[in-house]
């Protein structure tokens, strides 16, 4: 429901905040007062491009802003989410057209492209009349409209399943493919890679161990000296540290034997031999590795070459050399059973496209059937507001799948052209006259009649029809009397589904209102202003009985007036 509608400094508007409620909101006033350009600013909310010149004279920018309740539009917060738009039940629509050329959209004050405002306006209003904003106008939107009123949603969401699945196989058979003809190309190549890779069977972590290793026994020789000259000052010399350790811990000894005070120096002496004893026998011990160790030299330095060479052909380190090996053996063992996998995958295929086409036919005989109904109501409510010699016909139609084609599922012996929605395409077409062809929607003539036409489906499909806003701009073109009356109640039953927003100049419509506006003109400080107001139930009377008499009010138009909104 749109809650509000915000129009600054916009053609002839200064500033204006229109409120609307549920049910029917008729829009009248004289012409040239400027009706029009409330839905002109309407179709900026629902992504139409925009020009400067409607900056109003002496603005800078013009502002378009709605309020919108979209609480359960699942479609409108699918694209916010989508957009990574917070939002609630409540969405702020805004467009700002700038004199400097700059147009800003925005969703919830998030900026937005304007194909994003078009998307969102796709899903919240539908509005007839001049503009081009039309769902019914909309090849895409005859078949879900046609779902809808077949109420098969069970039966298409079983049928969605088996069309997932078709997809799925489809797209794995095709990467299989393509991956068996790009092993088979390289498979000599791969077997080779694999061969030499595992002949050096490099272990994560090696290089660095080697590495230390080979540091280790490069230094040997040094090593081995300076691991010799420790031992010996530490050890073995006959003036080593040991030597010299061992005659001062017997001195301390005897000094300890005649004055007990030494008795925790001679503790500490002894812990120091302790240790030197210790890292002699460490130094004795490591000079013993180093010479059992040495031959292993030309092994390391020929184990890192076969490692570096291997890091160099396949990805710059051994963990990308082992990732590279594990992919190449993956790979030549899928080779092995790609016919039997392809096999499988094509059986599973054709078991799917069986049910789905099953599912499809199916789906075809409910919209069928359910196209037959429509056309009868619809016809049969064309006829009631005033088309005499309207037809309507819903075209169903499918394609059979060109022969070789990689997409397409089966019913009978026949292949076909398929989508999410079945095998059909759907086209509401109508003949406004006698004797002429049925033509698209898209293409009949626009303006009162084909606003008739759109009134006449929407209130056969007002139930299903998820576009929760109805704009109607002057669909009493070229009506009157009965047939206006039967139009206004018609609008107000429409109401009952949608929130219908009507421009009108038939007081058999305007009297139907919920809730009554006019838009008149104003002059101020020598400039023009359009300007609009909720009309009260005594204002209403006075404008209805304009409507009648125009602007010589008469006695019996106020009767008329009082009965018209009585009895609404």
């Amino acid at each position: 429901m749109l809650n509000s509608l915000l129009i600054k400094d916009y053609a002839l508007i200064e500033n204006i905040n229109v409120e609307f409620d549920r049910g029917l909101n008729i829009i009248t006033g004289e012409t040239g007062a400027g009706k029009s350009i409330i839905i002109d600013a309407m179709n900026l909310l629902l992504g139409e491009r925009a020009s400067t010149d409607i900056v109003r004279k002496g603005a800078q920018k013009s502002i378009v802003e709605g309020i919108f309740n979209v609480k359960g539009n699942e479609k409108v917060i699918e694209i916010l989410k989508k957009c990574e738009i917070d939002g609630n039940d409540e969405l702020i629509v805004r467009r700002e057209i700038s004199r400097k050329d700059t147009n800003r959209c925005f969703l919830n004050d998030t900026p937005v492209t304007l194909g994003t405002i078009l998307d969102v306006g796709n899903v919240l209003v539908d509005l007839h009349g001049q503009h081009d904003h039309q769902s019914l106008l909309r090849n895409s939107m005859h078949l879900e409209l046609l779902d809808d009123f077949a109420d098969i949603d069970e039966l298409l969401m079983h049928y969605r399943s088996h069309h997932s699945t078709i997809k799925d196989i489809t797209q794995e058979l095709f990467l299989i493919k393509n991956k068996e003809k790009s092993i088979g190309d390289n498979k000599e190549s791969a077997a080779f890679q694999l061969k030499e890779i595992d002949a050096v069977n490099p272990q994560p972590g090696e290089e660095e161990k080697l590495t230390e290793q080979l540091n280790l026994l490069e230094n040997a020789e040094k090593l081995a000296e300076l691991s010799s000259k420790v031992y010996n000052i530490a050890y073995e010399s006959e003036e080593s540290v040991v030597s010299q350790l061992s005659a001062i811990k017997k001195h301390m000894n005897e000094l300890n034997g005649i004055d007990n005070s030494f008795n925790e120096k001679l503790a500490e002496i002894k812990s120091s031999l302790a240790l030197v004893e210790d890292v002699s026998e460490f130094v004795r011990s490591y000079q013993e590795r180093i010479e059992l160790e040495g031959s292993k030299l030309d092994e390391l330095r020929d184990r890192l070459g076969a490692l570096s060479l291997l890091k160099k052909r396949y990805g710059g380190s051994i963990e990308s050399v082992i990732e590279h090996r594990n992919n190449l053996a993956r790979e030549l063992e899928e080779a092995k059973n790609f016919s039997a996998k392809v096999d499988n995958l094509e059986k599973q295929l054709k078991r799917e496209r069986l049910n789905a086409g099953k599912l499809a036919n199916k789906l075809s005989l409910f919209r069928q059937e359910s196209a037959l109904q429509i056309e009868e109501q619809v016809i049969r409510e064309l006829r009631e507001l005033g088309m005499e010699d309207a037809e309507f016909e819903i075209k169903i139609q499918n394609s059979e799948a060109n022969e070789g084609a990689a997409s397409f599922i089966t019913f009978g012996d026949k292949n076909y052209k398929f989508n999410a929605r079945g095998i059909d395409e759907v086209e509401f077409q109508v003949s406004l006259n006698i004797g002429e062809d049925l033509k698209p929607l898209a293409k009949v003539a626009s303006g009162g009649e084909i606003s008739r036409i759109m009134l006449a489906l929407k209130t056969i499909l007002a139930k299903n029809d998820k576009l929760p806003i109805l704009i109607f701009d002057e669909i009493d073109t070229g009506i009157s009397g009965r047939i206006a009356q039967i139009v206004g109640k018609s609008m107000k039953n429409l109401s009952s589904y949608h929130q219908v927003i009507a421009i009108t100049h038939l007081p058999q419509i305007a009297s139907q209102a919920d809730r009554h506006f006019m838009v008149e003109k104003e002059s101020r400080d020598e400039r023009v202003f359009t300007v609009i107001k909720k009309l009260e139930k005594n204002e209403r009377i006075l404008e209805i009985a304009k409507l009648l008499s125009g602007d010589k009010i008469t006695e019996a138009s106020m009767i008329s007036a009082r009965e018209m909104i009585g009895t609404n």
